[in-house]
């Protein structure tokens, strides 16, 4: 079993950037994909961002490539997800996720493990 921790979400302004940060135990992180996703009030959990065990491979969304950068460090268990030059339309719930294998996937049904969300809200 893997346990999933969302940290860093928060109230910001139009512009702003935010780094949330997910912390794992139990099963070797390590071998987990990992992935962002969110969802707003009233709409579906969507797809953020995703990286493979190694970290060497990404997947954004069209609506945050080039704003939002996923990384992770295998030694600290953590998964990041460096938000920049944020818009009103990025308020959402996101929640950090993984997967029982290595390669990636927008497929929310295809993640294993969830944590409970850390809430982003920004502000015009």
């Amino acid at each position: 079993q893997v346990q999933l921790v969302e940290s860093g979400g928060g109230l910001v302004q139009a512009g702003d950037s935010l780094r949330l940060s997910c912390a794992a135990s139990g099963r070797t992180f390590s071998s987990l994909a990992m992935g962002w996703f969110r969802q707003a009030p009233g709409k579906e959990r969507e797809f953020v961002a995703s990286i493979n065990y190694g970290g060497g491979t990404t997947d954004y969304a069209d609506s945050v490539k080039g704003r939002f950068t996923i990384s992770r460090d295998n030694a600290k268990n953590t998964m990041y997800l460096q938000m920049n030059s944020l818009k009103p339309e990025d308020t959402a719930i996101y929640y950090c996720a993984g997967r029982r294998f290595t390669s990636i996937t927008r497929e929310v049904s295809r993640y294993d493990y969830w944590g409970q969300g850390t809430q982003v809200t920004v502000s015009s």
